[in-house]
C-alpha cells in the first residue's frame, strides 16, 4: 500500500508538470479526487487491511489528497493573467459606427409616402393569422390548390404565420364599411429556402381600394404612378396577364431592367424585364366572403415584395445581404 501511495504521487506530479491549460488541469482533478476518482478508490481498499494498519495509511492517503489539492492550487496561478489590462484615460476613445437606415427601410418610407399621398391609410394585422384569414376569405378553400404557392408554416390546423398581408385587407373589410383605402405593409413567412433568390422571412405592402365605380384603369393609372415615382420616369412597364384566386383579372407588374436598360443581360435573364409584383381587380367572390354587395362596390389590390424592389433598385443579386447586418453594405445606403 505504501509503495502504491508512492507510485501514486510521482505519477500525478508529472502529470501536473505537463498540463498546459485549465481544461487539462480540470480533468486531472476529476481523475483523481472526483467522487469515482482515484483517491477515493484508495479509501475503499482500506477496508482490507488489518486494524492496526487502517488509521495509519487513512492518515497518509489524506495527507495525500491534500497536497494534490494544493499543487492544483499552485499550478491554477500560472495560468492566471499576472497582469491587469491598463487603460489610460487621456488616450482618446474609439469611434463608433455611425447607423445608417436599412435599404429595406428606406423603401417601406417612400413606399408609405407615395401610397399617403394618393390617400391611403396605414392598416396593420397579427403576423399568427387563423386559416379563415389567410387562405378561405380570400377565396382559397382548404383544397384549393393555389395553397401549394405558399408553402406556409403552421402551427396547428387551423393557426399559421401569415403568407402575406392580404389577411389585413379581410379584416378590415370585415370591420369597416366602403369607401375602404388602405395599405398594408409588413412581415411576412413562408417555407422556402434561403438562397439568392428567396427568403423564409420576407415583407410586403400590399393596397386595396373598394368603393362604389372603381375600375381596372385606374389600378393601371396608379401603377404607372407608382413605377415612375420608385424607379424614375424612363422606366418603362408593363401588366402582364396572371392568375391569383382573390383577383380577377389578374395582373403582374414587369418593368424594365435597371441594370440594361431593357436590353437584355444576365440580371433579367436577357429578357430585358423585371417582375416586381401582382395586382388585379378583387374576386367578387371576396366581396361576398366579408358581406361587401358586389353589384353597389367593387375593388382593386396589388402586392410588392420589399426586398424584391430594394434589389431591382439597388442593383443587388443577393437577397440575404438584407439579413447579414454587415456595416460594410449598410454604409452604401
Amino acid at each position: 500500500m505504501e509503495e502504491r501511495l508512492r507510485i501514486l504521487r510521482k505519477q500525478i506530479q508529472a502529470l501536473f508538470e505537463k498540463t498546459r491549460d485549465k481544461d487539462a488541469l480540470e480533468s486531472l482533478r476529476i481523475k483523481y479526487l472526483g467522487r469515482k476518482g482515484e483517491i477515493n478508490k484508495l479509501f475503499k481498499d482500506i477496508a482490507q487491511l488489518p486494524v492496526e494498519q487502517k488509521r495509519t495509511y487513512g492518515n497518509k492517503i489524506n495527507q495525500l489528497k491534500q497536497d494534490i489539492n494544493q499543487a492544483l492550487k499552485a499550478r491554477l496561478q500560472k495560468f492566471q493573467p499576472k497582469d491587469k489590462e491598463k487603460i489610460d484615460l487621456l488616450l482618446p476613445g474609439k469611434k463608433p459606427y455611425i447607423g445608417h437606415i436599412h435599404p429595406l427601410s428606406k423603401i417601406f418610407d417612400e413606399l408609405i409616402m407615395f401610397f399617403t399621398n394618393f390617400g391611403f391609410s396605414i392598416a396593420t394585422g397579427p403576423e399568427i393569422e387563423y386559416d379563415w384569414y389567410n387562405f378561405k376569405a380570400l377565396n382559397m378553400p382548404r383544397d384549393h390548390p393555389a395553397r401549394d404557392m405558399f408553402s406556409s408554416f403552421y402551427i396547428k390546423d387551423d393557426l399559421l404565420l401569415r403568407s402575406h398581408t392580404s389577411p389585413v385587407q379581410i379584416r378590415v373589410m370585415e370591420n369597416q364599411k366602403p369607401p375602404i383605402k388602405i395599405m398594408c405593409p409588413g412581415r411576412c413567412y413562408r417555407y422556402d429556402a434561403f438562397d439568392a433568390s428567396h427568403a423564409p422571412v420576407f415583407h410586403q405592402i400590399e393596397a386595396l381600394y373598394v368603393d362604389k365605380g372603381v375600375s381596372f384603369g385606374e389600378l393601371k393609372w396608379l401603377l404607372s404612378k407608382f413605377v415612375k415615382f420608385l424607379f424614375g420616369p424612363k422606366t418603362k412597364y408593363l401588366l402582364r396577364p396572371s392568375f391569383f384566386p382573390f383577383t380577377e383579372p389578374s395582373g403582374e407588374l414587369v418593368i424594365s431592367c435597371a441594370v440594361c436598360g431593357g436590353s437584355g443581360c444576365s440580371v433579367c435573364g436577357n429578357s430585358g424585364w423585371l417582375e416586381l409584383g401582382g395586382c388585379g381587380m378583387v374576386h367578387p367572390q371576396v366581396l361576398k366572403n366579408v358581406k361587401i354587395s358586389t353589384k353597389e362596390y367593387s375593388g382593386y389590390a396589388l402586392g410588392i415584395g420589399i426586398e424584391r424592389v430594394a434589389m431591382i433598385k439597388y442593383v443587388i443579386d443577393d437577397i440575404r445581404v438584407f439579413f447579414n447586418n454587415d456595416i460594410r453594405f449598410l454604409e452604401q445606403f
